[in-house]
């Protein structure tokens, strides 16, 4: 099969789309062809070796951890899923969804959405998992509760918005001038520009902040935190770290770091609000596999407004 495989870790360019060996599944594992992938930081991340810790150096290494495809296969365990199901979901790490077939496990899958193509479902996994557990397990957010999403314009952000909405809670988004109007369109009750606001010198507090583009102090936010609100970082810098030992010793505000689950179960959940209208993807861009170079470095920009799509087999369309 064609596949993106790095030999070592370095800068986009170490991205080589080359023919490997199919991979061969377990007894609990489906073996997915691969329609559509995305892009997210922890791959570029991984594929520069700040990962090296936990994938070692171990090579060639394929890289993705989302997928949307088709199941061609399925382990003498699997009671879920049989061979022509469309299913979205996870790898198990450090990847694999850079191919024209993946290895998935029965509990990290679920049905695709049937309202989304291959490439929007493909964009769902990671980011909006994270937002989810972010939310509503490390928050706890109620109906009724304020929440800030600090990054809502980004791949996490975009569904942070949608999902804090469908739990009932009033939202404020923070992003960039050209994004006020997508954070807008995704529901937000308020939308702060940051170059021209600091949501952190406002009179508002919230229940919950969801620092997503790990940009900010919890000594910078917690002004503007309820006494017993919740902040939440995606990088587990040493001031997150220090600060979640502390707030757990003491009565008060929590600092909270949020690591993706993926599970089966929460993939349902996802699928029900995309298939009832609750939530929507953004895909900025769709590149072909073989243009993963220019993926990885357009979502080291930073600039993208929601998801960025890779189109595997499939018939591409850019976007």
């Amino acid at each position: 099969m064609k596949a993106v495989v790095i030999h070592r870790y370095g800068s986009p360019e170490v991205l080589q789309y080359e023919e490997v060996e199919q991979p061969k599944i377990k007894p609990e594992q489906l073996l997915v062809k691969v329609h559509a992938s995305s892009v997210n930081p922890i791959d570029w991340k991984t594929r520069k070796g700040m990962l090296s810790i936990l994938t070692g150096n171990k090579f060639p290494l394929i890289l993705g951890f989302d997928v949307a495809g088709e199941v061609v296969e399925v382990g003498s365990q699997v009671t879920r899923f049989q061979v022509g199901d469309a299913i979205y979901g996870s790898t198990n790490f450090p990847g694999g969804a850079y191919a024209e077939f993946a290895v998935v496990p029965e509990n990290l899958a679920a049905p695709k959405p049937t309202n989304l193509t291959y490439e929007e479902a493909a964009t769902v996994p990671l980011a909006a998992l994270t937002a989810l557990q972010a939310l509503r397990d490390l928050g706890n957010l109620k109906s009724g509760q304020s929440v800030l999403i600090n990054g809502a314009s980004g791949g996490v952000g975009v569904f942070a918005v949608q999902i804090a909405k469908a739990l009932g809670a009033e939202v404020t988004g923070v992003c960039s001038a050209k994004n006020l109007d997508l954070v807008k369109s995704l529901n937000a009750d308020l939308v702060i520009d940051y170059t021209i606001q600091d949501f952190t010198e406002g009179n508002v507090q919230y229940d919950i902040i969801f620092d997503v583009v790990a940009k900010r102090e919890f000594s910078e936010c917690r002004k503007v935190l309820k006494p017993n609100g919740v902040f939440i970082s995606t990088l587990p810098t040493p001031d997150v770290i220090l600060q979640i030992i502390l707030t757990a010793v003491f009565p008060g505000q929590k600092v909270k770091f949020v690591l993706e689950r993926p599970n089966s179960q929460d993939l349902l959940y996802l699928q029900k609000l995309i298939e009832t209208g609750k939530m929507r993807t953004v895909v900025d861009r769709t590149y072909p596999l073989q243009e993963l170079i220019a993926a990885h470095q357009y979502s080291e920009s930073e600039r993208a407004m929601g998801k960025i799509a890779i189109a595997v087999n499939t018939v591409f369309t850019r976007i």
